[in-house]
């Protein structure tokens, strides 16, 4: 009996592991359909990043789908910066390391900066070069 007891622990462990798996993958499975309406898409468990032309979009995710989805253009944003710790960081030389990791993108409009986290700092270093370029690319095309 006393055996039975000492595993019992572990047996409920072993169930909340299974749980938490089943859950990420149900996660994944309904970002993954998301993201098949876009050209280019992110995943982490904090949020999804989908972008379409310029239009970025971007939730929260759960097993039924995104949520708290955002959709704004690249055309609105003035700027783009890496923050890390909630400080600026450079998008060329990053820190290796951070605890809050976001996207900022800065529009014009008082206090319409929108913060987009990221789980590690080389993805999202990566994505805001790739949209700094998409920025650029847009502020020199001529408007139609």
């Amino acid at each position: 009996m006393e055996r039975g007891l000492l595993w019992l622990p572990l047996l409920a462990v072993f169930i909340w592991l299974a749980w938490s798996g089943w859950n990420e993958y149900q996660k994944v499975e309904a970002y993954r359909h998301w993201a098949s309406q876009f050209e280019r898409a992110k995943y982490d468990i904090y949020a999804v990043l989908g972008q379409k032309g310029s239009d970025l979009t971007w939730g929260k995710p759960t097993r039924q789908g995104p949520v708290e989805i955002e959709t704004f253009s690249l055309q609105d944003v003035q700027a783009i910066h890496l923050l890390v710790d909630n400080q600026t960081a450079d998008l060329d030389k990053p820190p290796q390391k951070g605890r809050a990791i976001a996207l900022e993108f800065l529009r014009p409009e008082p206090a319409a900066s929108i913060k987009v986290p990221f789980t590690e700092v080389p993805l999202a270093a990566e994505w805001g070069k790739f949209l700094q370029q998409q920025l650029k690319r847009l502020r020199l095309e001529p408007a139609e």
